[in-house]
């Protein structure tokens, strides 16, 4: 797991400065838009430091993009099929959720899918997201429990449930059990 984490730090700090770079931020500024200081940031970039969820979320948020569109790989020429020893896997070194990236990279398809590893105890609280609007997600319970709360929704999830919520607003992800829950998310961008 060590070394995807590695190379996956180095995906993190290619996307982030290429992303900021487009945008025309400078550090401080995201640092400012996103309420991650200016070191980390930079820390990051030189794949010095691994973000949080929470941290990347922010960036995210800073920036206008999703997590999933964050971690596309933009130089990956189009290939229908992601076999599972070729999906990224990026590890949360805070909470030790995982992320693993199953869509097929370069498609341009409308639709994003990600499998979720979440650990017993765990919770994390995305911020709102600018620039995500039209972005809504499926999420979808494979095996254990989790607790979603948005807006003024409280959801608790089990085995085979399905919650469909928008990615924009603000929402928390918490995992009650004495397990770990699986769930696969499914982000659907509007035409």
């Amino acid at each position: 797991m060590e070394n995807i984490d590695v190379t996956f730090d180095r995906t993190i700090a290619l996307n982030l400065k290429r992303l900021r770079a487009e945008k025309g931020l400078t550090l401080d500024r995201l640092a400012e838009y996103s309420d991650v200081s200016r070191a980390m940031i930079s820390r990051i970039e030189r794949a010095e430091a691994s973000p949080s969820a929470l941290v990347l979320a922010k960036l995210c948020a800073a920036l206008g993009t999703s997590l999933s569109a964050f971690f596309a790989d933009a130089d990956r020429p189009f290939d229908p099929l992601s076999r599972r020893a070729d999906q990224p896997v990026w590890r949360d070194p805070e909470t030790g959720y995982s992320r693993r990236s199953i869509s097929p990279a370069g498609t341009g398809s409308s639709v994003d899918i990600v499998l979720i590893r979440f650990p017993a105890g765990g919770r994390i609280a995305y911020p709102p997201k600018h620039g995500a609007e039209g972005l809504n997600q499926h999420i979808w319970v494979l095996s254990g429990v989790l607790d979603v709360a948005f807006g003024e929704e409280n959801c608790q999830l089990s085995k085979g449930d399905c919650l469909f919520m928008p990615v924009a607003e603000p929402h928390v992800f918490s995992n009650p059990g004495q397990v770990d829950v699986t769930y696969s998310v499914i982000i659907e961008r509007a035409p």
